[in-house]
């Protein structure tokens, strides 16, 4: 099978770039937060996807200005010691009281 080079006009190539810069930031500081595993992807994920994303070369100011935003929130992230799981707040401290007291019987 012969592979053929696809070369992109500046305007898709720059459309692509927009779409993956949506993409890291709508997605990037969930996937930090993680679950009770810790971060599904790390911080050094991220910061490599965004140092290709400059390497790629040809960003438009505003795509710079977004990139530079979200490694400055990474920096952010790893300066800012995480919380542990104990150190979250308790179950007692629910928004809402049980709808009885805890020593009552209630019906089921």
């Amino acid at each position: 099978m012969d592979r053929t080079l696809i070369t992109l006009s500046g305007s898709s190539q720059a459309a692509l770039i927009d779409r993956d810069i949506a993409h890291i930031a709508r997605v990037m500081r969930p996937s930090l937060h993680g679950d009770l595993g810790g971060p599904i992807l790390p911080a050094a994920y991220w910061r490599k996807r965004l140092y290709q994303l400059l390497d790629a070369g040809n960003l438009s100011h505003a795509q710079l200005c977004t990139v530079d935003s979200l490694l400055l929130q990474l920096d952010q992230y790893e300066a800012e010691p995480q919380l542990a799981w104990d150190a979250l707040a308790p179950a007692t401290a629910a928004l809402f009281p049980p709808p009885y007291p805890a020593n009552a019987s209630h019906p089921v």
